[in-house]
């Protein structure tokens, strides 16, 4: 049990960034005046900003007929959340134009600040840039002083969560990106120089030929949530269903009051799950873990910088998996924010050392056994993250078991992550996916046509496809490797193009000699 904080004085107008839940914190965010003329001055800038960088450059490629005759897209980029909407703005300013981008969920709710992500802010300081690919017109401290005004920038203390969702989709229509929500990938599979996609949307299910594929799927994108298993618990029951949630789920926190709630885990979503549902009310929330102390350093806040941004996959096997493996061995702690959240509550109580030997759920609540003790809850959130393995992704069914992992191609020494970086997927340089030893050619080469931009790249690549620190790096990555592949396929077709180019560039001097005479 740990030491419950005194309540932490009324929050100052001016500080409505300190902790957002701290009393008055919520009025002093509501009171904030929106600048809409300042804004829209903005926008203006950032429009000329964008022509000054001749942006978008002409579309350079070669329509490719599928076997339809109709042009394939040349690009599908599956998820608009940041790392989705970032790459498809960065294969845009390479100068691809048919490139679709698509969403399961409806806009405004693509990637996890408007559904699972119950951080009152980032964890990332809020001067950090990303999403704007270093265009100072386009970062989130030029739209929020344009917003809310340069006063307001100051006394920010983080990022409010629902602020970046906006700032995101604020960056989105100023570049042009264009996404199609209400859009799932079902199938993957491989066709002649393409892959063939299957996709659902209202409208009904739709066959594609695109030559590109790449996956921004999130945090769950390259696995799934992770459940533990529990020898009383079956999953499927109508009890777990009602009482057992992951941290991911839409859970009905307003049902809480009242209520006696078990968190398991102690990372920054098991910490802003126990915050939420002590804000709506829950009577109490005891939180476990098994380690005997919180995590204290964040290791992966030593590696966002250029160097090891651009220089981490040089690194050879070994290596790079020195790095992670000591980062996850170390694990990360929560945002000290998340912890005084919760601490702030006389209802919240952390058992360290204590881990979950089993739960069972039956229609009146849930048990937790531990090696202590056995306990009774009304309900129980698991902060238990999320796991890598492309096994779990029912749209890579056609080709996940011939995926080469890090398992496969390097030797991982034993540690307590050493199983969990063995089932991360190892990337080419552009983040395609690789083969397995003996794998099918056609399958080969279907894998190289498909693109892993989520955290399953994490090993491979560093942190560039889901932090923010790293994201830009992680997407100009992305879209030149993609550009590199493109061309050099259809270098066969853009040869001739170049023999034919004829612009006369000395007609307007003396020195032009007209095309019918001979140059002997």
């Amino acid at each position: 049990m740990v030491r419950i904080m005194e309540p932490l004085d009324p929050i100052r107008p001016t500080d409505f960034g300190l902790l957002a839940s701290q009393e008055g914190a919520e009025a002093a965010r509501a009171a904030r005046i929106e600048d809409l003329a300042s804004l829209q001055a903005l926008e203006v800038r950032v429009a000329h900003d964008l022509s000054c960088l001749n942006y978008p450059p002409p579309d350079w490629m070669l329509p490719t007929p599928g076997s339809n005759g109709v042009p394939m897209t040349d690009v599908l980029v599956v998820g608009a959340g940041m790392c989705g909407q970032t790459a498809a703005f960065a294969l845009r300013r390479e100068g691809l134009h048919r490139v679709q981008t698509i969403d399961a969920r409806v806009e405004g709710e693509e990637g996890p600040w408007a559904r699972f992500a119950r951080m009152e802010m980032l964890r990332s300081p809020k001067h950090i840039t990303g999403p704007d690919l270093g265009i100072p017109s386009l970062t989130f401290r030029a739209w929020y002083e344009a917003r809310f005004g340069q006063t307001a920038w100051q006394a920010l203390h983080k990022v409010w969560r629902l602020d970046w969702r906006d700032y995101l989709l604020w960056v989105r229509r100023q570049v042009g990106v264009r996404v199609d929500n209400r859009v799932q990938l079902l199938s993957v599979n491989p066709a002649s120089q393409a892959l063939r996609v299957v996709l659902e949307s209202p409208s009904g299910r739709q066959e594609l030929e695109v030559r590109k594929l790449v996956l921004a799927l999130g945090r769950d994108g390259s696995g799934a949530a992770r459940r533990p298993v529990f020898a009383s618990l079956d999953p499927d029951s109508v009890a777990a269903r009602e009482r057992v949630f992951h941290s991911s789920d839409a859970i009905p926190f307003a049902a809480f009051r009242g209520r006696r709630i078990a968190v398991l885990g102690t990372g920054a979503s098991a910490f802003d799950n126990a915050a939420l549902a002590l804000e709506q009310g829950a009577a109490s929330v005891v939180m476990f873990a098994r380690r005997p102390q919180l995590p204290q350093v964040n290791k992966s806040k030593w590696t966002s910088f250029p160097g090891f941004f651009r220089g981490y996959p040089a690194l050879s096997d070994s290596q790079r998996v020195s790095f992670y493996a000591h980062i996850f061995d170390e694990q990360v702690p929560p945002p000290f924010e998340s912890v005084l959240r919760c601490d702030r509550h006389a209802a919240f109580e952390l058992r360290l050392g204590e881990r979950w030997d089993d739960l069972q759920a039956d229609q009146e609540g849930v048990t937790v056994t531990t090696p202590k003790q056995r306990l009774r809850f009304d309900a129980a959130i698991l902060g238990t993250g999320f796991d890598v393995n492309l096994i779990d992704r029912p749209e890579l069914a056609a080709v996940s078991s011939w995926v080469m992992t890090w398992g496969d191609r390097a030797c991982v020494p034993d540690s307590p992550s050493a199983d969990e970086i063995r089932r991360f997927p190892y990337l080419g340089d552009g983040f395609q996916l690789m083969p397995r030893e003996g794998a099918p050619l056609e399958l080969s080469e279907a894998l190289s046509r498909i693109h892993l931009f989520n955290w399953g790249s994490a090993i491979s690549h560093g942190a560039v496809a889901g932090d923010i620190p790293g994201i830009a790096v992680g997407a100009n990555r992305l879209a030149h490797a993609l550009v590199r592949d493109l061309f050099v396929e259809d270098a066969a077709r853009h040869e001739p193009r170049m023999r034919a180019h004829d612009e006369a560039e000395l007609k307007p001097t003396r020195w032009w000699v007209p095309p019918s005479v001979s140059r002997e």
